[in-house]
């Protein structure tokens, strides 16, 4: 993923200052979550709180990763950092370059940042509600969002960099285990394609902006407004940041294809000379579109996601000293993302771990939790979900991912409830499902086989 970020810190928008505010707000019995369409298409979605004179707003469209063609693989997040290169001239307004737009940003006080994922490109921008900050602030973004310069001498630049750094992570064995993991379990899915050297040989600025205009526009965005303002205002707002993707027009983009399930296991063994063999085992898992997403987070806690008190690591570090640290994950997307165990462990110990972490698997599968596993991963998640929301920043992102996958308005509000009514079988029921016991793949980076 690729990001770029300013960062300016004011006495009046210090980080504990909001987490305070944010505190008492989570505390409310309902989150007041306004939505409404724009005519272009735009869904909004407005958490309104004056508890700070400060403003966070996330816009996010189906500009991905899982949009890159794969002889340039990488294209989305080149496509990002080069958004933050600076302004073309446009309007009658002088164009501004990476040096100048930094500094416009620092005399603002504000920030301003562009990442992408697997599924979207996402901007986000902070600032004051001051009348007059706020405007320059807002029409710094627009100009931003309107006319990227996409600087081709500083993408040469960037991609030098870019390609040193792959180059330097090939010696990490996380990396090649996380590379080998990706391409068995994705297949050709574009969720396993990885940027390498030459596939950031083979973009230029020309694709970028290409990019950026087939996937930049209003119709299919959504924007998370939080913070010390209203709906009109929010709306106007709206408007003048996506004024200059109007003429980006609103043609249907290709589906993508679901992830294919695998056919078989698969198991790599890939020499390394390292002190710790790298252990990933998993499995194509769910789409955060899932029916049964909450049962497999729950599920999962228990499993491998609970830290400390998880099976995976009761059994694997607890009792044998076979790791320090063992965990499982679902990586949810527009599609199935990879369901995920991992563990570090003497090369020695390799085989021993992966055997335990199977024979876990399966007896997870046939016999599920626990009641006592089950009611205190509950109460651990539902302890910690005001954790969640305790900022600005946290609710912004949570309510973003809400809107970016169409939840309904009240789900943080029944979220707590829906997990206290998991049971056992709901559980087991979804992991057998979703999961296959004879079809893991399995890769060990510096391990003896």
């Amino acid at each position: 993923m690729s990001t770029v970020m300013y960062r300016v810190t004011r006495r009046w928008a210090t980080g504990w200052v909001v987490a305070l505010a944010w505190v008492a707000f989570a505390a409310q019995a309902a989150l007041p979550i306004d939505h409404w369409v724009r005519p272009d298409g735009a869904r909004v979605y407005l958490v309104r709180t004056d508890a700070l004179p400060m403003l966070d707003v996330q816009v996010d469209v189906d500009a991905g990763s899982r949009r890159d063609p794969a002889h340039v693989a990488g294209l989305a997040g080149a496509t990002a950092l080069m958004l933050g290169k600076g302004v073309a001239p446009a309007a009658g307004r002088p164009g501004l370059d990476e040096n100048a737009l930094v500094e416009a940003w620092a005399d603002l006080g504000a920030q301003f940042g562009v990442t992408a994922s697997s599924d979207r490109m996402s901007f986000t921008l902070r600032t004051l509600v001051e009348p007059d900050l706020l405007q320059a602030a807002v029409g710094l973004a627009a100009r931003q969002l309107a006319a990227p310069a996409f600087p081709a001498e500083v993408w040469v630049r960037e991609r030098q960099r870019l390609q040193a750094g792959w180059q330097d992570a090939q010696t990490r064995p996380a990396t090649v285990a996380g590379r080998r993991f990706a391409e068995a379990v994705y297949g050709s899915h574009p969720y396993g394609q990885e940027p390498r050297p030459d596939t950031w040989a083979a973009i230029d600025t020309t694709a970028m902006r290409d990019f950026y205009r087939r996937h930049a526009r209003a119709c299919d965005a959504r924007i998370t407004l939080v913070g010390a303002m209203d709906r009109p205002a929010a709306d106007a707002l709206v408007q003048r940041l996506l004024a200059g993707w109007a003429d980006h027009g609103c043609a249907p983009l290709p589906p993508v294809a679901e992830v294919a399930p695998l056919a078989a296991a698969q198991r790599l063994d890939v020499p390394f000379p390292a002190a710790q063999a790298q252990v990933l085992i998993g499995q194509p898992g769910m789409a955060r579109s899932d029916p049964d997403f909450l049962p497999l987070t729950v599920g999962n806690h228990v499993l491998g996601g609970g830290g400390f008190t998880s099976r995976l690591m009761q059994e694997l570090r607890e009792k044998r000293g076979l790791t320090y640290g063992v965990y499982s994950y679902f990586s949810p997307g527009r599609h199935a993302g990879a369901f995920t165990v991992g563990v570090q462990t003497r090369p020695d110990q390799a085989s021993q771990a992966v055997d335990l972490v199977h024979h876990e698997l399966r007896r997870f599968m046939e016999e599920g939790p626990t009641e006592q596993e089950l009611a205190e991963a509950k109460a651990s998640l539902i302890n910690g979900f005001a954790l969640r929301l305790d900022s600005n920043r946290k609710l912004l992102d949570t309510v973003a991912g809400m809107a970016w996958n169409d939840l309904p308005l009240d789900y943080l509000d029944r979220w707590t409830e829906l997990v206290a009514a998991i049971d056992r079988a709901q559980v087991q029921r979804a992991f057998r499902r979703v999961l296959q016991t004879d079809r893991w793949v399995t890769v060990v980076v510096g391990g003896a086989p």
